[in-house]
């Protein structure tokens, strides 16, 4: 395949079109879902080139032909296409079905939605053994350096060794795109970071959020996710946020639901696999895009984000984030979990992979020492598991041994 070689700030090559095309071989149907303004649509159509016809759900009128007689529209719509939103038409995939069973092709439909939960669901009732998904976030630092390195993150020996030697990367460019976040629109610097995060916070609300879920309140759902940025890096707690908000605790998990469905919050899930009861079992927050996170939180600078209150939750937040795309954009479910028991004893992040456990400290320090890695040692508690390679992640220049078995990692080689 070709791609556009002309101005690369104008084109950034997705990951994910690997496993889109390992996909379209695969399965009748791809659908590429996420968060509104990551790029699904245009991943698709780089994809597809000229190949497929295209269609938005976004339009009222296709979206009412579609309600109104599926059976037809789709006679209408033959060939390869992307049909784009198909959140506000699930029912359109029953039919879908039953013409992917009828042709028996591969690759025949290509879609976009940006209801990842709600869309799961009904992929896989209607279109179970059929359908390929992908998550799609927003840009990976990978991506934005125009990496062609894929590898899922896992710190062994053999990815360390692959991974290779990276360019140092200095600490205010680290800053600079935890402040700006990893939008399309942002990154290549088509709109200004603070008009295209308003911008997108009332076209999120106006779009998804009233028109599926029927919330009237804007201000108040805008405070809600305000509170939930400020707590990325932490344990849910529902009663703070009810009571910080001013809504029930019922009403607050509705709310973090959509969040989450929306592909904008990450629900890390704390590990419980053969180990003792004294682990807390409530999940941690985290934002998917720090630049959206740090638009709420209201810092106006890099400079004052890198020296404020939120650094360190910050910084832990962009390095989950890198993880998390790092699976899923190889096409693998993230088995990433964290560690914290009744004694407050914390790991950020387990990774869970071939019966072995990972741990991995998250810190922004550049200059890691033992300290940093004290709490690490805790994993031996998780019976009949083996314990891999622990590992720092930080600020640091080069990969160093901070004691017996812990290597710290440049955030580079995520």
């Amino acid at each position: 395949m070709d791609y556009p070689t002309e101005d690369p700030m104008e084109f950034i090559r997705r990951h994910a079109e690997k496993v889109i095309d390992r996909y379209r071989n695969e399965f009748p149907v791809v659908l590429v879902s996420g968060a509104r303004q990551t790029g699904k649509t245009t991943v698709l159509q780089n994809y597809l080139k000229s190949e497929a016809g295209y269609l938005t759900f976004d339009d009222l009128t296709e979206e009412n032909s579609a309600k109104e007689d599926p059976k037809m529209f789709l006679e209408l719509h033959r060939g390869i296409y992307l049909f784009d939103e198909i959140q506000y038409v699930p029912d359109l995939l029953r039919y879908i079905k039953m013409e992917v069973d009828k042709e028996k092709k591969k690759g025949m439909y290509f879609l976009t939605g940006s209801q990842q939960l709600l869309l799961m669901e009904k992929a896989s009732e209607s279109l179970a053994g059929r359908i390929g998904i992908v998550s799609l976030y927003p840009f990976s630092r990978r991506e934005i350096t125009g990496e062609d390195f894929y590898l899922p993150f896992i710190p062994t020996d053999e990815y360390v060794k692959k991974r290779g030697a990276k360019k140092d990367v200095s600490l205010s460019d680290v800053w600079q795109r935890i402040f700006d976040g990893g939008y399309p629109a942002v990154v290549v610097g088509e709109v200004d970071r603070r008009d295209f995060y308003a911008n997108y916070l009332k076209t999120y609300i106006e779009r998804d959020i009233r028109r599926l879920s029927g919330i009237s309140d804007e201000l108040q759902f805008i405070a809600f996710i305000t509170a939930v940025a400020a707590r990325t890096g932490t344990m849910v707690n529902y009663s703070e946020l009810s009571r910080d908000v001013g809504i029930s605790e019922v009403t607050a998990k509705k709310w973090l639901s959509l969040l989450t469905t929306s592909g904008l919050v990450y629900l890390l899930r704390p590990f419980s696999k053969n180990i003792e009861k004294r682990v807390v079992k409530a999940p941690k927050l985290y934002f998917m895009d720090t630049g959206l996170a740090a638009y709420l939180t209201r810092w106006t600078s890099m400079e004052a984000l890198q020296i404020g209150a939120m650094a360190g939750a910050m910084f832990e937040t962009y390095v989950v984030g890198e993880i998390i795309k790092s699976f899923t954009n190889a096409g693998v479910e993230p088995p990433l979990y964290y560690y914290r028991d009744k004694d407050k004893i914390e790991i950020d992040a387990l990774i869970y992979a071939d019966n072995t456990i990972y741990p991995v400290e998250i810190k922004k320090t550049s200059t890691p020492s033992r300290k940093d890695a004290a709490s690490l040692s805790i994993v031996n508690r998780i019976k009949d598991i083996n314990i891999g390679r622990s590992t720092v992640v930080c600020n640091c220049s080069s990969p160093v041994a901070v004691k017996e078995g812990v290597l710290a990692l440049p955030i580079s080689y995520i």
